[in-house]
């Protein structure tokens, strides 16, 4: 398996998104490039800006802050996002309430949050301890996993970036796999594994690594070749014969 960065770097890219006070001119060409940024300016008492005042209607409508989502009293500040528009105080994490003001924040679907509220309510959590996954981690059957939390079921090793194995939806490290659960070879008695491609033989109720498939009087390979039993070993026909004479 490989490694993958499970927490999605559109969470991290958007936390960038900060409210700003900036001039009038930088203001508009936010407003004509539709720019994901939240504009904090102020209801100026001038001639130019009281007709764009007396179109301001908070996006909170009836849950304004203010008690008057048309409030537009000269001094008072306004928030500003990809044309909606908010009083200052009513800016605020759809989750906590707390005005975001020049905190960072991440919209979805049409609400607003705060950084530690999106993580609370959007972010990776890990399988195993149920914590957000905000660096590189793991999957393993589509779920997420902390690098650190990915261990061996019986011996608690961590497998990232290890060769292993699984048993009833459990991950095991090879060694503890062969230990556990694999076939022992009758010759050598360690376990037979399979892992990497390790080829074994099997004979009745009996098996044997590739390598260890050998005539128990001459230790020539057995494999691709006939043999024949003499008791708990295995001997080639050459040697059968000698025996017989």
């Amino acid at each position: 398996m490989g490694d993958v960065d499970v927490l999605s770097t559109r969470f991290k890219s958007r936390l960038h998104l900060q409210s700003k006070t900036i001039g009038a001119d930088r203001i508009k060409r936010a407003k004509e490039n539709n720019e994901d940024i939240a504009v904090l300016s102020m209801f100026l008492p001038n001639a130019s800006a009281r007709e764009e005042n007396r179109s301001f209607y908070c996006t909170l409508g009836d849950h304004c802050r203010l008690g008057d989502p048309k409030l537009t009293k000269a001094g008072t500040k306004k928030m500003e996002y990809k044309t909606r528009q908010w009083h200052e105080n009513c800016f605020c994490c759809c989750v906590c309430k707390i005005a975001i003001g020049t905190k960072s924040f991440i919209p979805r679907e049409q609400e607003i949050y705060c950084a530690s509220c999106y993580e609370e309510k959007f972010a990776t959590r890990c399988i195993k301890c149920n914590k957000v996954i905000t660096s590189g981690g793991v999957t393993y059957k589509n779920e997420p996993w902390h690098r650190e939390c990915f261990t061996c079921t019986h011996c608690n090793i961590i497998l990232a970036g290890q060769r292993f194995t699984s048993r009833d939806e459990k991950p095991y490290c090879a060694e503890c796999f062969g230990e556990l659960f694999a076939k022992r070879c009758t010759s050598c008695v360690k376990p037979i594994t399979g892992i990497g491609g390790t080829r074994f033989i099997s004979f009745e109720d009996r098996h044997w690594h590739h390598d260890c498939f050998v005539c128990a009087s001459c230790k020539t390979t057995l494999v691709g070749r006939g043999f024949i039993t003499d008791g708990p070993d295995i001997i080639c026909p050459e040697c059968a014969k000698q025996k017989l004479m």
